[in-house]
């Protein structure tokens, strides 16, 4: 249940839900609407790697992430 999470990263659950496939950072972070600088994509990476920690998205060896296995289909 994705309601658990902080509205931060709620919001990147909701752009990963909404993507046909794995995201790149860059990618995550203007589906967020934030600023393609480095330093707000690199706020989005490690909020992101937050996530693959506690097993809520997956990081492929490209660097993309995805919704783990289960979490598609669960919405809020």
């Amino acid at each position: 249940m994705v309601a658990v999470l902080s509205p931060e990263y709620q919001q990147i659950m909701t752009v990963l839900t909404a993507a046909e496939g794995a995201l790149s950072c860059k990618e995550l972070a203007a589906g967020l609407g934030v600023e393609p600088v480095a330093a707000k994509v690199e706020g989005v990476r490690s909020k992101a790697n937050r996530l693959v920690r506690q097993g809520w998205l997956v990081k492929e060896p490209s660097g993309r992430f995805a919704l783990s296995t289960g979490v598609r289909g669960g919405g809020s």
